[in-house]
């Protein structure tokens, strides 16, 4: 299981396997580009680094946030497809079936509230994962929410902790 937080600077991702009640992390970080950079570049950058996570681990499935987009910037959510269309090829290409989870429910379903705070997720990612410390990354945080939720639905059941 592959979650994946899409963003043009920082696309963060994690590495998630799912085995006796528990998950495991095997491998968590971002793919990162610069605003220097053409947006070809930065997109192939994006891909290029979730390939070679994808070619690496060959998850079934890739959990990808849904789009959340304000009507008042609607220049953030045609680049945010760019990236978005970017990782889905990606993951078709290293045949990972795509599953979308909104950001509401990541939030409900790791704190059971769907207005959780960052901060919330944060801790709620650490206890689930028995991480010794805490995700440095909100993009890697996000990552690592996106395939616990994604774990959770496709039928892992985890241990009380």
């Amino acid at each position: 299981m592959v979650g994946v937080d899409p963003g043009l600077t920082a696309t963060g991702y994690a590495v998630l396997e799912a085995a006796n009640g528990s998950l495991r992390v095997h491998e968590c970080g971002c793919a990162r580009s610069t605003s220097t950079q053409p947006l070809e570049a930065r997109l192939s950058a994006i891909h290029d680094e979730l390939g070679g996570v994808l070619g690496r681990w060959r998850p079934a499935v890739t959990v990808l946030e849904g789009l959340y987009a304000e009507y008042g910037f609607p220049r953030t959510a045609i680049v945010m497809g760019h990236v978005r269309g970017v990782i889905c090829l990606a993951a078709a290409q290293h045949r990972s079936r795509v599953m979308e989870v909104s950001p509401a429910e990541v939030k409900s379903a790791l704190t059971g509230s769907g207005r959780a705070s960052k901060e919330q997720i944060r801790r709620a990612v650490t206890r689930m994962l028995r991480l010794k410390e805490p995700p440095a990354s909100e993009h890697v945080c996000d990552a690592l929410a996106l395939a616990v939720v994604g774990a959770v639905r496709e039928g892992a059941s985890l241990g009380r902790s």
